[in-house]
């Protein structure tokens, strides 16, 4: 009488073990392995941090306008200072380009400067980068709210907001553009909005 009840108990403890080895597994896999590689190119960045403030930023012409006015669409944003140096104009022809590389799907993005002192802006450099929208914008406003790398500055980095208004991208100091159109272009394919 007793082998046979052992050999019940034995078949019990197979049959939970089986039944529990996926969610173990899962626990395991989850916790303990987590994965090395990233599908993203750009740094990822929780909105809930980040929230977009009240910029009170203007056009060149002085007219109030904020990155509200964009909502519905994808936005590439940069921030610096009117000078320009050829960092910044490497930026902005990053932006162009990324916008063009989208194809069909390029409408959906728009591109911002965030210009943060009162340096004059370049003539040639506004007829170049036309349909970008140039704002001004407080410099401590803008550094407050921009996540950068370390020793880096918000103004090194090209970031994405999405359709709803959320940040929800950094890319980082001078970008493979090859990779940043990849991410763009996954965003554009899975979003349903913008």
């Amino acid at each position: 009488m007793q082998p046979v009840r052992s050999s019940g108990r034995w078949k019990m403890f197979g049959v939970l073990a089986v039944c529990a080895a996926p969610l173990v597994a899962s626990y395991f896999t989850y916790y303990v392995l987590k994965p090395a590689a990233r599908n993203n190119y750009g740094a990822l960045i929780d909105p809930r941090s980040y929230p977009i403030p009240r910029l009170a930023s203007t056009t060149l012409d002085g007219r109030p306008e904020g990155l509200g006015a964009y909502r519905g669409k994808w936005i590439m944003l940069k921030v610096g200072g009117g000078a320009c140096p050829d960092a910044c104009r490497k930026q902005l022809f990053t932006m162009r380009q990324e916008r063009l590389m989208q194809g069909k799907e390029m409408d959906r993005i728009e591109r911002v400067w965030l210009i943060t002192d009162n340096e004059p802006i370049d003539t040639m450099l506004i007829r170049e980068y036309d349909g970008m929208h140039m704002l001004h914008a407080d410099a401590q406003a803008v550094a407050r709210w921009l996540p950068a790398d370390s020793g880096t500055t918000a103004g090194d980095h090209i970031y994405l907001i999405d359709p709803l208004g959320n940040l929800m991208m950094r890319f980082p100091a001078e970008p493979d553009t090859r990779k940043m159109y990849k991410d763009i272009a996954k965003l554009l394919k899975a979003s349903a909005i913008g």
